[in-house]
């Protein structure tokens, strides 16, 4: 710790110890947010537009075509 620079220096004025730490926990608050992992996408299991109903084929055949997977 010898060789390290305060993070916080008091210019002008004599804060107490109470000033000091309100000081350091809102400094230390607008640090900036380490990157989010990137989430894996949901599995289809639990994706709830399979549960929505597709559209109805249309024209000659549909009655055949709404039997096939999709």
């Amino acid at each position: 710790m010898s060789g390290e620079k305060p993070v916080l220096r008091v210019v002008r004025g004599t804060p107490d110890d109470l000033e000091l730490a309100a000081l350091t926990a809102v400094v230390a608050s607008l640090r900036t947010p380490e990157p989010e992992t990137e989430q894996a996408p949901p599995s289809r299991w639990a994706d709830k537009a399979s549960l929505m109903r597709h559209p109805l084929p249309k024209g000659p055949g549909a009655w055949r075509a709404s039997a096939l997977p999709r």
